[in-house]
């Protein structure tokens, strides 16, 4: 049971032994729902009395053993703070509370609240209320802008991760090319020597004759066809709203890699598709998509369309 619900409702004036009722019948919940429950219900509980009997005769009998009896102590003071408390968990409740330590029994009556006296507690409990309110929704606000700006920081990562990935493809293709490029050009600068090699060749030969022309076949010179090794393919996808992605792919990877790439990237929907080539036209079946893209005649580039599965 809350301590200081049951202490903040009793210096409002109402009384201990209803306060604590009121918290456990409305499962601690606080100070407003025990104090709506004493304005509810507190009539109900009549607070306990003395039975009637002589009473002047006992208030003498009070004043004339009180000439010779010790003072009974009606409540506790704080020495430090001068407030009185009406029993010993007020009091150990606002020692916890201040940190005082300093107390002492007291015949001064803790006298209740005046009905003034309760509006302004009323008055200051409902402010106090409020000002709770308000730090609860403050909180509860700046907890969802907070939440808001992790969507939105996951979000740009997110943007971020995928953008890295698409330069790296990009470099990757674009560093294909200037391989293809260089192994072309090395290939042309070879046919040029050898040309130059062969007209170096008819000079000598033609030198040597004296005045006699004679004709020097010279066969054609081919480049030599590079066999080369390749490791990755460069695939072009065409999407069904005409839009194309390019990627490189293992050689090794299986088509089924290849669907799965397109499924992450693709930008005409979530429609079922299958993947075909043009020239020559081979719609791949579900066999193929387990084998590799060389195995396929999909090396060194090739060039894939998506279409309605059959």
């Amino acid at each position: 049971m809350s301590q200081d619900t049951i202490q903040m409702l009793v210096d409002m004036g109402f009384e201990k032994e209803k306060v604590e009722k009121s918290v456990s019948m409305t499962g601690n919940q606080g100070v407003e729902a025990a104090m709506e429950w004493l304005l509810a219900h507190g009539d109900e509980m009549e607070p306990s009395t003395s039975k009637s009997g002589s009473t002047s005769s006992s208030n003498h009998a009070t004043i004339a053993s009180s000439s010779s009896s010790p003072a009974v102590a009606k409540s506790y003071k704080c020495e430090d703070c001068n407030k009185l408390f009406a029993d010993t968990a007020a009091l150990e409740y606002h020692a916890m509370k201040s940190g005082h330590s300093n107390f002492s029994e007291s015949t001064e009556e803790k006298k209740p609240l005046t009905e003034a006296e309760k509006k302004e507690q009323m008055k200051k409990l409902e402010e106090r209320l409020k000002e709770k309110r308000k730090e609860r929704e403050a909180r509860e606000k700046e907890e969802e802008l907070e939440r808001e700006k992790m969507r939105i920081r996951s979000g740009k990562e997110l943007a971020a991760a995928k953008k890295k990935l698409e330069d790296e493809n990009i470099k990757k293709i674009m560093d294909e090319r200037k391989r293809e490029k260089e192994d072309e050009k090395k290939a042309r600068d070879r046919v040029r020597a050898q040309i130059e090699a062969d007209k170096l060749a008819r000079k000598k030969m033609f030198g040597k004759a004296s005045g006699e022309i004679e004709a020097v076949k010279v066969q054609p010179v081919n480049p030599p066809k590079q066999s080369k090794d390749y490791t990755e393919t460069k695939l072009q996808i065409r999407l069904t709203n005409g839009q194309t992605i390019v990627q490189a792919f293992n050689i090794k990877e299986m088509l089924a890699a290849v669907r799965v790439y397109v499924e992450l990237n693709r930008t005409d929907g979530d429609t079922p598709f299958s993947l075909m080539t043009s020239f020559p036209r081979k719609v791949f079946t579900t066999d193929d998509y387990e084998k590799p893209l060389d195995q396929l005649g999909l090396v060194p580039s090739a060039v894939l369309i998506l279409t309605k599965p059959q």
